[in-house]
């Protein structure tokens, strides 16, 4: 094997035109020998450039549409043949097969095909099967063969051609084929996913997940740990297509914990008025409505200012001046919402240290899409929990309705307990957050440490009552046992909402109708692990 391969022929056959005819002209240039086919070697040519049909090296017209025009010996063996291999050469030279040094091509669109919503046929129209099969052909060859599948590698190869006088090295060609190999994954992948989709299958006999590296991390969870950030594509609003407007680099835990704060906020619509959502550790530490944005995050941050200290603030509606001075009084991690405007950026300009980012709209919680958690040899796959519920929706368990402002609270709460770590107990008064308590391996645990944090909040503002008198309670999952319940009351909770379905449901009704609480059961559960 020769580490150093001169570049002679080169076939370039790709549906998306950035950056071809300045890659062509390099080529050219240096003497390269260019083979194309239908618009790519219609757009070479009408830049001027010299372009050989593939038709004319495989004496076969494009037919079929288009669907047979490179699956051909005289294309494939260009690209196979082995240069040290005195056979390789002789059958080379006997059929009148060329060598192919270099082969440049991207997919058919089919990701954004599918994307756009097109129909069934167009979107097997758009299923690439010769492009597919010439990369992975010129990736196994990369001893002797460059391939290169992305525009963005157009200016690498270029400056390796140029580092090596029209040359390329095996460890940049051993690269090249590394990434052909995954982008043909990838597209694959996609296709398998779609037809999983198409036949209505949520679990396919085989599954392939893929991604786009978007961002080498400094580290993971901690400093010992290495990490990086991968993109699927998907255009759902969130982290993974916000625009950064300043601040360094996200982190791992910066990653995981505004995905969460955003997926929060993104519950309430800003027709129902604004909204803001405080995340530390992915859990919420605040959430609240307000007749402003700045109200909203004053509310949210005044359940738990300690916590809040170096949070994820998510709003539903366009960041504002008076929001950015309020939030800008602490230090804040990440600010994400769905747009700013000019005053607030300019406010955050002097936190060099807070990243700002705007998605351009809310997450809708009620699109359909999957969540992989890895475990040892494999990895579970679910729906995402998209369930919702209505006041329609509720079955009042107790002899006690709740009110219309309980009911309000009770729903504003359940929205918020299905962001929180399991077991999760959310206390809400009038629109916000006033205690919560996540991840305990006992409700009552959780139940007593959102009420004593609640109590300490009230202190610290120096209120004479606990921030959870006269409020309601959520609970993700039902209560086992009345200990729970009786809890939240003894904290003040007016009215509770859980999804039922104990086997001791009727002693935990018995001890909310002694305590005077109203109780709505959901029949639907939001465990959160």
């Amino acid at each position: 094997m020769t580490d150093l391969v001169p570049l002679r022929r080169a076939l370039l056959s790709v549906s998306d035109k950035t950056g071809l005819i300045g890659l062509g002209k390099a080529l050219a240039d240096r003497g390269v020998e260019l083979l194309s086919t239908g618009g790519t070697a219609k757009a070479l040519r009408e830049a001027g450039l010299g372009v050989l049909d593939v038709a004319e090296v495989t004496g076969f017209p494009e037919m079929m549409d288009g669907r047979v025009k490179t699956l051909h010996p005289m294309v494939h063996g260009g690209l196979l043949a082995l240069r040290d291999n005195p056979d390789h050469l002789a059958a080379m030279d006997k059929h009148g097969i060329g060598a192919i040094d270099l082969l440049v091509v991207n997919l058919y669109p089919f990701e954004e095909t599918v994307a756009r919503g097109a129909e069934h046929a167009s979107c097997v129209e758009n299923i690439d099967i010769g492009g597919p099969a010439m990369i992975r052909a010129a990736a196994k060859n990369h001893a002797f063969v460059s391939v290169v599948t992305d525009t963005q590698d157009y200016a690498a190869l270029l400056e390796e051609l140029a580092a090596h006088d029209g040359a390329t090295s095996y460890a940049f060609r051993q690269g090249l084929a590394q990434t052909a190999y995954a982008r043909t994954g990838a597209y694959d992948a996609a296709v398998s996913g779609w037809m999983a989709e198409a036949l209505n299958q949520p679990a396919p006999r085989r599954r392939v997940v893929a991604g786009t590296l978007a961002q080498t991390l400094r580290y993971g969870e901690n400093p010992h740990q290495s990490a990086a950030f991968y993109v699927d594509g998907s255009a759902r609003p969130g982290v993974a297509t916000a625009k950064q407007w300043q601040g360094k680099e996200l982190s791992y835990n910066n990653i995981n914990d505004t995905d969460a704060a955003f997926e929060l906020v993104s519950e309430f619509l800003p027709a129902d008025g604004p909204a803001c959502a405080i995340i530390k550790h992915a859990n919420p530490c605040g959430v609240a409505r307000g007749a402003s944005l700045k109200e909203a995050y004053r509310r949210a941050f005044d359940c738990d200012r300690t916590s809040a200290f170096g949070g994820i603030v998510a709003l539903n509606m366009t960041l504002d001046a008076e929001t950015a001075t309020a939030i800008a009084e602490i230090f804040t991690e990440v600010v994400i919402a769905p747009g700013a405007d000019d005053a607030a950026r300019e406010i955050f300009a002097r936190k060099k240290n807070l990243r700002l980012l705007t998605t351009g709209s809310l997450a809708d919680p009620a699109t359909a899409s999957l969540t992989l958690r890895q475990v040892s040899g494999g990895f579970l796959v679910q729906d995402k929990d998209n369930g919702r519920l209505a006041v329609g929706d509720l079955k009042v368990a107790t002899k006690r309705a709740p009110s219309e402002e309980e009911l309000a609270d009770l729903l504003f709460a359940w929205k918020v307990a299905k962001h929180v770590k399991s077991n999760a107990i959310v206390y809400v008064k009038d629109g916000a957050t006033v205690g919560v308590g996540a991840g305990q391996m006992s409700r009552v645990d959780s139940t007593r440490i959102a009420a004593r944090k609640a109590r300490d909040m009230a202190e610290a503002m120096g209120l004479g009552t606990p921030l959870t008198q006269g409020s309601v309670v959520a609970s993700d999952a039902f209560f086992p046992f009345p200990d729970g319940l009786l809890s939240a009351a003894e904290a003040g909770a007016r009215a509770v909402i859980q999804p039922g379905g104990s086997i001791r449901d009727d002693e935990v009704i018995a001890a909310a109708d002694e305590a005077g609480l109203a109780m709505v059961f959901t029949g639907m559960r939001h465990f959160r692990h």
